[in-house]
């Protein structure tokens, strides 16, 4: 399939994990790339990846908890790119891993410019443009962590429970601008940014303990569900969060 020959797109946190499978899989399915992330050397490892496979790419290094590399980079990828029909906020930190009586001030800022402040005003500035051109499609990466408490991602639970609300917001609001807002929350998927979970016995059965599929997620299996979402395929589905967690919450 190439569900997405000719159109634009950009991805944050597209370096690792969730954030490579999400770019590769729209490389093979046709579309021309912005990837978004920190480090433009691990941004390159995935362009030549995405190249290989026959995809336009371009890198734009940015950290989404710097409100004027953001700002840049709202404008920056709807020019390199001549436009931009999808947008998927992936990029996300987590500096705290336990309970929420360890969560300083400092580690509160660092989650919620990264994990919130960062994309909703990437989303606002990708928005504008989509609905002077047509619309477009935003897909914001939230977490099972934002629907259900967790003793050890308190702080990072409280970010990804907020992304939910603008999803819904931004598509209350922007429906009418032929733009279209949904949101996945992954369970626990086997990434460098879950190590702390993967690589501790107890926190890990803990973890898999109430997931009817009794295994934890891959990097694919999230980056298809956006490409749903993003597709024309998902038409008339907008302010939904699709919860892709192998049964977790059922």
């Amino acid at each position: 399939m190439r569900r997405f020959e000719g159109k634009k797109v950009l991805v944050t946190g597209a370096s690792r994990g969730i954030g490579r499978a999400i770019a590769l899989a729209f490389a093979r399915e046709g579309a021309t790339l912005v990837l978004a992330s920190r480090k433009k050397e691990d941004l390159d490892r995935v362009a030549t990846e995405a190249r290989e496979i026959g995809a336009m790419v371009h890198v734009i290094p940015t950290h989404m908890g710097r409100i004027d590399e953001v700002s840049r980079l709202a404008g920056q990828a709807w020019e390199t790119a001549g436009r931009l029909d999808v947008l998927v906020n992936n990029a996300a930190t987590n500096p705290v891993f336990g309970p929420l009586l360890q969560t300083t001030p400092q580690a509160w800022d660092k989650i919620m410019e990264v994990n919130l402040k960062g994309p909703f005003f990437l989303s606002q500035g990708v928005a504008r443009r989509m609905m002077d051109s047509g619309g477009g499609s935003i897909v914001n990466l939230s977490s099972i962590a934002g629907l259900m408490s967790a003793t050890w991602l308190g702080t990072y639970g409280i970010s990804k429970a907020a992304i939910v609300q603008m999803t819904r917001q931004m598509a209350r609001e922007w429906a009418a601008g032929g733009v279209r807002v949904n949101s996945i929350a992954p369970g626990v998927i086997e990434t460098d940014f879950s190590r702390a979970i993967l690589e501790d016995q107890s926190i890990r059965a803990e973890a898999l303990k109430n997931v009817a599929m009794g295994r934890h997620g891959q990097p694919p299996e999230i980056a298809s569900i956006v490409l749903f979402l993003a597709s024309s395929e998902a038409s008339y589905v907008t302010g939904q969060v699709l919860i892709a967690d192998g049964g977790g919450i059922c």
